[in-house]
């Protein structure tokens, strides 16, 4: 008996090409005879296509004591038309293979589509239809209306949206819309109808001031006379935008704590304003923030959740609530969120502000600073390989009034920002004697010890 030895034959491993350049896709730009502003983006291979359309409708164009109005007219869009009752525009939908959705915030009004491309004209005109013509039906409405007042007493229920609740109160001037909930409150959604609905629609939606955006492959098709032959036909007057009131906030430090008898958790939410994307610090307090609480391995989590086991993760971040024209009247918020056990939550709050303080006081390290630049510049790729993620980041830039070419800009920004510039932007955007702390949790167990780290002047407020 002779003995062989086994062989196997391995296949070489393959290997990485090398880098291809890619920037953020520009969008052509035209205007619809009606006066829709149009920017289309033809990306070959991207075969489900991304349609958003921005209404001139924000949140502080409802009137005074209907907060919510918006909303409700937003997912009422897509409830029916004059040519279709709502459940025969969902099988109309269903029948393009599309989805569409909507929803309402202080920017104003926007109206997501998507479809596949082979049946994009077909959508675009149940689109039209909605746009132009909506029901808002009396009964849809009021099903509307009941959905919304079922909604609330959950969304009061959970921690993180009654602390953000709580700081966009505590922040903003009482007789500013920014300051109460986006969907509105259970007396004022309880107060609006289908006439309401179809007046603030019918007062601020046209085509004048919208503007669509149109992303996915456009091979053979000529978008602007396929947007003329649908969504051209939505008529409308002529109007000036609406302008957008300042914004004003107070970030003195201090500490508001929603009670929760028994909690045995506490939410977190430290925030205050900060500038848009308008304005040049905007790359490198990017950079700094992600550092400071963007990731597992940011310093927040590296202290709290690694070393104390305090959390499962806190995240820092910058959101944008609103920009006007060349940034005036523009504002973000910074914000530090987590959620801690209810007998850590002053140790807890100790640690995150002394992070803050080491950070003001040896900066960050350039290793911390390239490892930000990877995770947010290296993948921006990978984040954009859809139709719907460019239609999105698009129609922000539209929102925001910032230029077609400022995704691409902020990326070449951030990739040539130093580690002092990012430890010096993210340093200011969170001083520890200005940020407004939010906790919701058992106050009878967390004041006392809260209140003797010296943040500020401790209010507990119920519910």
């Amino acid at each position: 008996m002779t003995d062989t030895a086994a062989t196997m034959t391995f296949h070489p491993q393959p290997q990485g090409g090398p880098p291809r350049p890619w920037d953020f896709p520009a969008p052509e730009r035209a205007v619809l005879g009606n006066g829709l502003t149009v920017l289309h983006c033809h990306r070959p291979g991207q075969q489900v296509v991304a349609v958003e359309v921005l209404l001139d409708a924000p949140l502080d164009a409802e009137p005074e004591g209907l907060d919510g109005v918006a909303t409700i007219a937003a997912r009422a869009l897509n409830e029916g038309t004059a040519r279709h009752s709502a459940e025969e525009f969902a099988a109309e939908l269903e029948r393009c293979g599309a989805t569409m959705d909507a929803h309402a915030d202080h920017p104003g009004m926007r109206v997501s589509l998507e479809v596949p491309a082979s049946r994009l004209e077909r959508a675009l005109g149940l689109l039209a239809d909605a746009l132009r013509t909506p029901a808002f039906d009396r009964a849809e409405i009021e099903r509307l209306v009941g959905n919304r007042l079922d909604e609330i007493p959950h969304e009061l229920a959970n921690p993180a949206r009654r602390a953000a609740m709580a700081l966009y109160k505590e922040l903003f001037p009482a007789g500013s819309r920014i300051s109460r909930p986006r969907q509105g409150t259970a007396e004022s959604v309880a107060r609006i109808d289908a006439d309401a609905v179809r007046a603030f629609y019918t007062a601020h939606a046209r085509p004048s001031t919208s503007t669509l955006v149109l992303v996915g492959d456009l091979t053979g098709t000529d978008p602007v006379a396929l947007l003329e032959r649908t969504v051209g036909e939505w008529s409308g007057g002529a109007a000036q935008p609406r302008p957008v009131p300042a914004i004003t906030s107070d970030d003195a430090g201090r500490v508001v704590i929603v009670d929760r008898p028994g909690a045995v958790q506490t939410q977190l939410l430290i925030g205050r304003t900060g500038p848009d994307r308008h304005d040049a610090v905007w790359p490198a307090q990017v950079l700094g923030t992600y550092c400071l609480g963007g990731t597992l391995t940011s310093r927040l989590d590296r202290v709290l959740r690694e070393e104390k086991g305090y959390t499962y993760g806190v995240r820092a971040f910058g959101q944008v609530l609103r920009s006007g024209p060349d940034g005036a009247g523009g504002a973000s918020m910074l914000a530090i969120s987590g959620s801690v056990a209810t007998e850590v939550t002053a140790p807890a709050l100790a640690d995150a502000w002394q992070v803050l303080r080491t950070l003001a006081e040896e900066g960050l390290t350039d290793d911390e600073r390239d490892v930000a630049v990877q995770n947010l510049v290296g993948v921006a790729p990978l984040k954009y390989e859809t139709a719907a993620a460019v239609a999105d980041t698009l129609a922000d830039q539209v929102e925001q009034h910032l230029p077609d070419d400022f995704q691409a800009r902020l990326y070449a920004r951030m990739a040539s920002t130093g580690t002092v510039e990012a430890t010096a932007a993210v340093v200011n955007a969170f001083p520890t004697d200005r940020l407004v702390v939010v906790l919701v949790g058992d106050a009878a167990r967390i004041e006392e010890s809260v209140t003797a780290l010296g943040l500020g002047p401790v209010r507990v407020v119920r519910g």
